[in-house]
């Protein structure tokens, strides 16, 4: 087993990706988390996580899985990747709840794209991780729920366990498709941040604020309005959860914004329901995670 997974390890340093170990037959780090720290060795100048110890060295790797059976973990930010995990339902009693692969596959064939063809692995529950190229100049973090329901991100800050490793629930199992795909244009323009907006000084009047807003109503709706084919989609998304923090600071009705999006989206060619959804998902997401601006007295 030590011979097999450190095959692993070293397959994935062969192909850039950086390496870590992970206890054996599970998906936690092996390495010790900040509060152990020792001080000592690589952390002689400080506590090192596993993101940043994770390497490619085929020295460092052999020393490493010769003392166990370490599972294989990926750090996705220090090699370039983005990865999307296409997870299965937890309640798998209930047939009709779409596994994260199917949620994956409308929002492509939706973006007018086949799903993209690139290295993907099977994992131990069943669902899969779908391997691209992150876009360099963009440091992508890790996403849950943003994209779909069941379809999560792994980049910057987060890890995914490579093929050939092993857990009680079963095998990750490389499905060997072609070289490692960059990420489509669609999926980037949905996880790219979403630019910061200025902050009104806090003893803003509230006309002043209104205005503001309704500034970037207009320039967000012009964004849309001059979204190519492909990225139409993600424009939309990420303009609904840019407008959001409008909502939640009651500068912006959610209906106006609502309408404008609705309107410009079916401008550039999007249906109806797909608008509205996408609009609605995202509008959610942003006043859930943007909190009431407090003026000051």
């Amino acid at each position: 087993m030590n011979e097999h997974l450190m095959r692993a390890a070293l397959e994935a340093a062969e192909r850039g990706w950086h390496v870590f170990p992970l206890r054996p037959g599970t998906k936690r780090p092996a390495l010790h988390g900040e509060t152990a720290c020792p001080g000592t060795g690589p952390c002689e100048q400080g506590h090192r996580k596993w993101e940043d110890r994770a390497t490619t060295d085929p020295d460092r790797i052999r020393a490493t899985w010769l003392h166990g059976p370490f599972n294989v973990g990926i750090a996705t930010g220090p090699s370039g990747l983005l990865v999307v995990d296409l997870d299965v339902p937890k309640d798998k009693g209930s047939p009709d709840a779409p596994s994260g692969a199917t949620t994956f596959s409308a929002l492509c064939e939706r973006a007018g794209h086949a799903v993209p063809d690139t290295y993907r692995v099977r994992t131990a529950s069943g669902g899969e991780h779908l391997y691209f190229t992150a876009p360099k100049g963009i440091r992508l973090t890790n996403t849950a729920g943003t994209v779909a329901p069941l379809v999560d991100t792994r980049a910057w800050g987060g890890y995914v366990v490579a093929a050939g490793s092993v857990t009680p629930a079963g095998r990750y199992e490389a499905l060997y498709g072609p070289e490692t795909a960059a990420l489509p244009a669609w999926l980037h323009s949905i996880l790219r941040p979403a630019p910061r907006a200025v902050q009104a000084p806090a003893v803003a009047l509230a006309g002043q604020s209104r205005r503001y807003a309704d500034v970037a109503l207009a320039k967000e709706v012009r964004n849309v309005a001059a979204a190519q084919v492909g990225a139409r989609e993600g424009v939309l998304f990420r303009a609904a959860r840019a407008l959001g923090r409008f909502v939640a600071w009651g500068d912006l009705p959610r209906h106006v914004v609502e309408q404008a999006l609705q309107e410009a989206g079916e401008a550039v060619g999007l249906t109806v329901v797909e608008c509205r959804s996408t609009v609605r998902s995202a509008l959610n997401w942003s006043v859930t995670h943007n909190t009431a601006r407090r003026d000051a007295a």
